[in-house]
This record gives C-alpha cells, sequence and structure tokens, in this order.
C-alpha cells in the first residue's frame, strides 16, 4: 500500500467532486429539483475544507483523487484541523484575518474511528538499560483518526484520507479539582487539544515553532502505529523473531513524504523498530531507506525545515538521539568518499553547527529516502546542481523529477462545464481519463465555428465571475475586456508587485491620452499572505488602494478595472479559472518550484504570460513558445547578474515609466490620507530588489503590448487558447501518480470488481 503523509490536504468542497466522480449530477440535480431546490444553492453552502496553504496542499488533494481513479491502494494521511487556513476580508485596503471554522456545523463527509485511537508521546528523557534505550517520563496526548472517503471518477475504487485530531487522553486531572483549580483542569485538556486546533498559515516561510513541531510528530507517529497495525493484521503467517516479522515490510509499505514536514516519521520508524520490536540499528535502517521516499518542493532558503537542536532535545528527545545517529553513520561515509574534505562534511551535516545548532529536515529526508525528486523539470535539475548537490554527486541514483499535475475532473469537468461539453462532443470523453487525448483538438483549430463555440463558452465563464465580483464588491466590470488574472500566495517571489506596476503604468498612459485607443483590461489579483509577513500584506495593501483610485476614475470609465478577489480558496479558483484570458506565471526563474495554477489556467484556456520558471517550461513545450507570452530573464541570467552585481539604479535610468510609477506610490498618490505608507516599501525594493522585479519589468511591459495586439484579434487568439487546451494532457495528476507507482512505489492498481447492488437483489 501507498501512504501519503502531508500536513495540508487544500480539499475544497466534497459534494460537487463526489457528484462529479460517481457520474451523478443530473440524478441529484433532478431530484433537488423536484424538491424545489437549486443545486448551486446546495453547493454554495458546504464550507471549503481548507486544510492547507496552497499549492502543496491542493496538490496532495489532486493526488488522492489519480490514487483513486486509478485504482491505486493508498492511504492520505494528515492533521484534522479545527480550523483551516484563515478567511481573509479586506478592511481599510488591509488583510484581516479571521478564523476559518469549518467544522462549525460538522462534516457530513467524515467518520470518527475511535476503535484506532493512538497515544502519542512528548517531553521526557531517555534512559538506558541492560544495552538498551528507552523513553520514560512523557506526556501523552491521544491521537483519534477521522476517515473521509475519497472515490475515484467511474470506478469501484473509495480510498481513504484519514485525518488525526488530537484529543485529552483524560477527561479532566482530578487533582486539579481536589485543590480547586477547575480553570487548571480544563487548560490541562485544551493545551493537548491545542495540536490539532488551526493549520500554520505561513507558506514558504519557516517558522520554528514548537507547536508546529508537535503537529508534525503528532501526525507521524499515529499515522506510523497505523500503518503497522495495518501491516500485521495482513500477515498470514506469524514470524518467530522481529527481523521476519519486518523482512518485507518496504515490500508492503511505501511511504511518501510530502515536503519535510513529516520526515520526523524517519526517526520514529527507527524508535518503534529498535526500541519497541527489538531489530538492530542495520536492520533498522535498511527498512527505513527502503520505506521512505521525499518530495521537494522548494529551494527557498527561508521556505527550509531546520529545527533548533534545544527545542528538538526538549520535546522529542529520543528522536534528537536517533538523528545524531542517522547524522555520524551519514558522516562517516562521506569522509570515506572524500578523505580529508572537512569543508564538504560540514556542508553535508544534517545537523548545521553555525550558530544556533540545528537540525537540516531536508538533509535528513534525503539521506533516508531511497528516492528524492522535484516537482518540475527545472527545479529537479536545480536541486543537484544546488541545493541538494553535494548529495547528488554521492547517490546520483536517487534523484528524480515527477512533474506536477491536477486532476482534470475538478479542474475542467467539474468547474467549466460548457468547455467539457463542447470537448467531450468533439472527441468523446475518454479524456477525462487519458487527458492526452486532448491533443486531438489541434485538428479543430482551423474550423472557424468550433472556435466561436470555443469563444462563446470563454464569455459566458467571463459573464459568471463578473456576476460574482458585482455581488461582492458592487464593482462592474465590462466582460467585453481582457481579463487579467494573477492568483496565488502573496510571495515577494511570485511578483504581484511588477504586475502591479504594470497597471499603474497602464493607468498613467491612459491619463496621458485620455483619447487613446487602449484595449479595455481587467486585472484581477486574489491571494491570502501569511499574517505575520509584512511585505505580502502591504502589496495587498498597495492593490487595494491602486484599485480604489483606477476604479473610481471617470477618465478611465471602461478600459481599465483592477478588483482584488478577497478570500481565495479552492471553491473561488473554480470561479475564476475558467473565466481568465490571461494567467500570469511571473516569478523569478529558478524561484518557482513547479506551480500548478499555471495549468489548471492553461487547461480551461487562457494564455500564459511568465517567464521560464517551474512548469512553465514543460508547458511552452507541450504547447509551442508561440503559443505563450515567454519574457524575461532565464536562470543563468539570474545567477550572471547577481555575479556581475545587480544595481536596479542602472535598469530605472532606462524605465521612466517605472520611475514615475514609483515615485507615486512612494509619496502617496493613490492614498493621500497616510501618503508615507508605502514609502519603505519602494525604498526597500529599489535598494533590495531580491527577486529583480526592476530587471524584469522593461521586457514583462513589452510583452504586454503583444498580449493587447494579439487580443483584438478573436480567431488568432482563440486559437492560442485551443492549442493550450490540446497541450495540456501533460499535467494531468494521473500521469505524475502513473510515474510514482511505477518509479518509486513500485506499486500496481488494482481494479476492484463489484455487482451493482440492484442486480444483487434480483437474483435473490
Amino acid at each position: 500500500r501507498v501512504y501519503y503523509l502531508s500536513l495540508e490536504f487544500m480539499m475544497g468542497r466534497a459534494l460537487s467532486n463526489t457528484m462529479v466522480n460517481l457520474a451523478l449530477e443530473g440524478a441529484c440535480d433532478e431530484a433537488l429539483y423536484q424538491l424545489g431546490l437549486d443545486m448551486e444553492d446546495v453547493q454554495s453552502e458546504e464550507p471549503d475544507a481548507g486544510l492547507g496553504n496552497g499549492g502543496l496542499g491542493r496538490l496532495a488533494a489532486c493526488f488522492l483523487d489519480s490514487l483513486a481513479t486509478l485504482g491505486y491502494p493508498a492511504y492520505g494521511y494528515g492533521i484534522r484541523y479545527e480550523y483551516g487556513l484563515f478567511n481573509q476580508a479586506i478592511s481599510n485596503c488591509n488583510q484581516v484575518e479571521k478564523p476559518d471554522g469549518w467544522l462549525t456545523f460538522g462534516n457530513p463527509w467524515e467518520k470518527a474511528r475511535p476503535e484506532y485511537t493512538i497515544p502519542v508521546h512528548f517531553y521526557g528523557r531517555v534512559q538506558h538499560k541492560d544495552g538498551r534505550a528507552q523513553w520514560v517520563d512523557y506526556a501523552t496526548v491521544t491521537a483519534m483518526p477521522y476517515d473521509t472517503p475519497i472515490p475515484g471518477y467511474k470506478t469501484n475504487t473509495v480510498n481513504t484520507l484519514r485525518l488525526w485530531s488530537a484529543k485529552s487522553p483524560k477527561d479532566f486531572d482530578l487533582s486539579y479539582f481536589n485543590h480547586g483549580n477547575y480553570i487548571d483542569a480544563v487548560l490541562d485538556r485544551n493545551n493537548a487539544e491545542n495540536i490539532s486546533r488551526v493549520l500554520y498559515p505561513n507558506d514558504n516561510i519557516f517558522e520554528g515553532k514548537e507547536l508546529r513541531l508537535k503537529q508534525e510528530y503528532f501526525m507521524v507517529a499515529a499515522t506510523l502505529v497505523d500503518i503497522i497495525r495495518r501491516f500485521k493484521v495482513n500477515k498470514t503467517n506469524t514470524p518467530s523473531t522481529p527481523a521476519e516479522m519486518y523482512a518485507d515490510f518496504a515490500d508492503k509499505v511505501a511511504i511518501q513524504l510530502n515536503d519535510t514536514h513529516p520526515s520526523l516519521a524517519v526517526p520514529e520508524l527507527l524508535r518503534i523498530l529498535i526500541d519497541e520490536e527489538g531489530l538492530d540499528w542495520d536492520k533498522a535502517w535498511k527498512i527505513c531507506t527502503e520505506t521512505f521516499a521525499y518530495t521537494n518542493h522548494t529551494i527557498l532558503p527561508e521556505a527550509l525545515e531546520r529545527w533548533p537542536v534545544t527545542m528538538l532535545e526538549h520535546v522529542l528527545p529520543r528522536h534528537l538521539d536517533l538523528i545524531y545517529l542517522i547524522n555520524h553513520f551519514h558522516l562517516e561515509r562521506v569522509r570515506e568518499m572524500y578523505p580529508g574534505d572537512e569543508e564538504r562534511v560540514r556542508r553535508m551535516s544534517i545537523v548545521e553547527e553555525c550558530g544556533e545548532k540545528r537540525i537540516n529536515m531536508a538533509y535528513l529526508s534525503v539521506v533516508s529516502s531511497h528516492s528524492v525528486n522535484g516537482v518540475a523539470e527545472i527545479h529537479s535539475g536545480l536541486l543537484t546542481t544546488s541545493l541538494f548537490r553535494d548529495f547528488y554527486q554521492i547517490t546520483p541514483e536517487k534523484f528524480q523529477n515527477k512533474t506536477n499535475g491536477i486532476t482534470p475532473r475538478r479542474w475542467l469537468v467539474l468547474c467549466n462545464p460548457s468547455l467539457s461539453h463542447l470537448i467531450t462532443e468533439k472527441i468523446g470523453d475518454g479524456w477525462v481519463k487519458d487527458l492526452s487525448q486532448l491533443s486531438k483538438l489541434r485538428e479543430f483549430v482551423g474550423e472557424k465555428s468550433f472556435l466561436q463555440e470555443v469563444f462563446k463558452a470563454k464569455q459566458e465563464n467571463k459573464r459568471r465571475l463578473a456576476q460574482y465580483v458585482y455581488n461582492q464588491y458592487g464593482i462592474e466590470v465590462n466582460t467585453g475586456s481582457l481579463f487579467d488574472i494573477q492568483v496565488n500566495r502573496i510571495h515577494e517571489y511570485k511578483r504581484q508587485t511588477m504586475n502591479l506596476l504594470h497597471v499603474v503604468t497602464l493607468y498613467n498612459r491612459i491619463r496621458a491620452n485620455p483619447n487613446g485607443d487602449f484595449v479595455p483590461r481587467t486585472v484581477f489579483f486574489g491571494g491570502k499572505a501569511a499574517p505575520g509577513y509584512h511585505t505580502a500584506k502591504q502589496t495587498i495593501s498597495l492593490i487595494c488602494h491602486v484599485a480604489n483610485v483606477i476604479n473610481s476614475d471617470p477618465m478611465v470609465q471602461d478600459r481599465l478595472k483592477v478588483v482584488f478577489l478577497s478570500n481565495y480558496r479552492c471553491s473561488l479558483a473554480e470561479v475564476i479559472m475558467p473565466a481568465a484570458d490571461l494567467s500570469e506565471q511571473i516569478s523569478l526563474a529558478g524561484t518557482e518550484a513547479s506551480g500548478t495554477g499555471n495549468m489548471k489556467f492553461m487547461l480551461n484556456g487562457a494564455l500564459t504570460i511568465g517567464t521560464l520558471d517551474g512548469a512553465n517550461v514543460e508547458m511552452s513545450e507541450e504547447c509551442g513558445l508561440e503559443n505563450m507570452f515567454i519574457f524575461g530573464m532565464r536562470v543563468k541570467d539570474v545567477e550572471q547578474l547577481w555575479r556581475e552585481g545587480y544595481d536596479t539604479a542602472r535598469f530605472l535610468a532606462e524605465l521612466p515609466e517605472l520611475q514615475l510609477a514609483l515615485n507615486q506610490i512612494r509619496t502617496g498618490f493613490f492614498n493621500p490620507s497616510d501618503p508615507g505608507k508605502f514609502e519603505g516599501f519602494v525604498d526597500n525594493l529599489i535598494s533590495n530588489d531580491r527577486f529583480c522585479v526592476i530587471a524584469d519589468f522593461g521586457a514583462y511591459c513589452a510583452e504586454q503590448e503583444r498580449v493587447a495586439d494579439l487580443y483584438m484579434d478573436w480567431v488568432t487568439w482563440t486559437e492560442k487558447c485551443l492549442l493550450n487546451i490540446a497541450g495540456s494532457g501533460k499535467f494531468t495528476s494521473d500521469r505524475t501518480i502513473r510515474q510514482y507507482a511505477e518509479d518509486i512505489w513500485k506499486v500496481r492498481s488494482v481494479e476492484v470488481d463489484l455487482k451493482p447492488a440492484a442486480d444483487e437483489e434480483i437474483k435473490e
């Protein structure tokens, strides 16, 4: 069996997805109609299960859909957070975080499984007795599982997502009551249950808090006990020794670590095998390295987990001992291969000695896994040439690429029925489970009547988004305008600032030439900023201030509008993706691991403006560079720029429009009531442009001119849209999962043959 361990699963709404996968949309629609209810109204009542920060959690959800659809025996494991990713509100142009109580009215999709409750330990100390280590004097928290069914698309396979909820192991500590301390008794219980209370809202920023460490260990400790229980239950014979019992463990169990968050599973499995089952180190280590595989999702240094040794020693003392042992044997091997090269030994140590002593969890994951993969070809290449270069030189056979994918069931069939019906009419419905069949659409690029139908489907989706915007914000948008959309987490490397500076530049051009001929454009931004990420929150505030000025300027009218789509989430993405004309994928080359939003836009017929970063590179190979708007520096150009010394002043001198825009922002043109609000923001961009916004701005604006020119030719534009759809077959999570199954997990799909219940009743 495959066990996919992830601290995040951004599942979204389950009702519509379940109906699609069970092919029950028509029957459910009709049933509700007979009851006088509207299906969309019912669907809108379901809260998003937003148990993730963004791409990593949404990828995990897509993978679960594909695992079930393809018939692989698999479980997802994570945490049942009482509060998911915060709900975002905008107040006075500032982000305000509100709790996401998605469980307030219960969750009809889950089933509590108290019979599989598991104790999880923290703190304590390690004592050695009779040559064996024992973890003693620990505190205990109870992990209770809740199971959610994951149905495959038109198959009999239903896999399980098991999420753990932290419970106090006792109702109340009676000793508190005996001394009259009722409040302390309640707080003691709450401290235990706080572990699964809330999802940490940081994406691509590591925050080394004790609660986060406890969440990570809580999930993997409960999961491993569950995995081992299931492994033992399925044993057909009774082995006489622990070594015999676990001899085929790695043949029966494949554990995928979704980033480093579940990497404490490595020392935990070692602890179980050595301390509880009595295996020696060599056998236990061999089992671990043959069982675990690790997916890396980022090379940004601030996102890499590095736990302080003092914290690990306090919370998980036995696990720190085992990590030290792993590092000892690992460095012995390095010294054998590179005698005398102590600098290499220092670089490759899992224990970082510079400054505060820390454990590098990415290095721990690489050393302990039989497979290490990136999530796009360019990202996987960068892992072997930069972040894990030394490790690649020792074990190149470990490293491989598995380009991310998305499930076409949610991201086309469910969210864009008008386009999916058009496709099915042309090429049949086989594409839903074999997305490569979309390549057949290339035959119809020259068929003008079909292009008109594709164009009409896009307009229908734009009207739906426009209606949402009007209902939510009272803003009327021109559905004939170019819908230019950038939705993702707000982060400097995503470069929302560059997009906004272009918006300000367009605004200035219209004001300078009010009678000019401008292509109408509506620019949509969406995304959440981590609560403690000041620059990201300022970016949102600036977008909102700029939007207020532009949208209220009568000189601009319908030629330019700016909308910030607050509280971006899975269900809102299902409205946004089908409506986009232009998809903004403009991260600095070499910073985006893959991206999956870019794939969703492409599948729904948007054209991409972007850099050759992440999966954009492979997208351009599939649909043709001529059918995307590629601009900016490549990875090697960025490296050369920094080697030579990046001087923003040199670029600014050649960009008077950018100078004007920056000066307007700096002096409070868009926020006259608080004119100094963005002074530091602009100064920081000019003095510390880490993600080369200024260096790429000229090329970005030039490419946007090409976008505007092409948009006026609806036939050519729609041809390119169709070629993007036809080229998106590679980017299905079905393909990704097949590659994981064949290359990493070595698992086969299982066809479940069930007779319909109705037939059985007839036979009886």
